[in-house]
């Protein structure tokens, strides 16, 4: 089953930790600012950005599999991923923050989609083990460049190396052509709720 160690090194990708949660949630928030499930969920980049930081520190940079890669001194692009085994539960003064930081921003309204966004989430995983790429973003000035694809493939070719599946969601359909591109394929689309926009599940088997 894969473990981070099996991921190879790539030139310009440094793993990071929670030292780095403010860069993961910009460059993340920047990528995901127009995103039309996004918008519906916090409304504005304020509880964008800040919902990012949360759920980078208190879940993914220390729980998981965070990549930036940088060019001419700058992060471009990051990923954060949950490898098997690993479910994405903050502690519960993390959740606490986390909630809060919706309430604050958006009021009743942001917190319970918030809640159901999570939930709904959580019921269409895999029951099997599997790699799980929550977030891959790339910044305005970094688009183009191919930068997500340098991301994501050194994870894909460890789970191939290790049997291992991969999933995510994708909130824009505009991206699905390139995790088709990737080997991912649709298992379903679902509603957090039944105004929200929906999210793709997506898989993709060892190779």
């Amino acid at each position: 089953m894969l473990k981070a160690s099996d991921i190879a090194p790539a030139p310009g990708i440094r793993r990071v930790g929670t030292d780095s949660v403010t860069a993961l949630a910009e460059i993340t928030a920047d990528a995901f600012r127009d995103d039309p499930f996004n918008r519906w969920l916090f409304g504005c980049f304020e509880p964008m950005q800040r919902t990012f930081v949360n759920l980078a520190r208190h879940i993914y940079a220390p729980n998981g599999f965070c990549q930036i890669l940088n060019e001419g001194g700058e992060g471009l692009a990051a990923t954060m991923w949950l490898m098997p085994g690993h479910k994405p539960n903050a502690s519960p003064i993390g959740m606490l923050k986390t909630y809060s930081g919706l309430f604050a921003s958006g009021g009743w309204g942001a917190l319970m989609r918030g809640k159901a966004a999570g939930d709904a989430m959580a019921r269409h995983h895999p029951a099997e083990p599997h790699v799980y790429l929550f977030t891959v973003g790339v910044t305005s000035a970094g688009r183009g460049k191919g930068l997500g694809r340098r991301l994501i493939e050194p994870v894909l070719d460890a789970c191939d190396r290790t049997g291992t599946m991969a999933y995510l969601e994708n909130s824009n359909p505009a991206n699905q052509r390139f995790y088709a591109s990737l080997g991912f394929e649709r298992v379903e689309l679902f509603h957090a709720a039944p105004e929200s926009p929906p999210l793709e599940a997506m898989q993709r088997l060892p190779r």
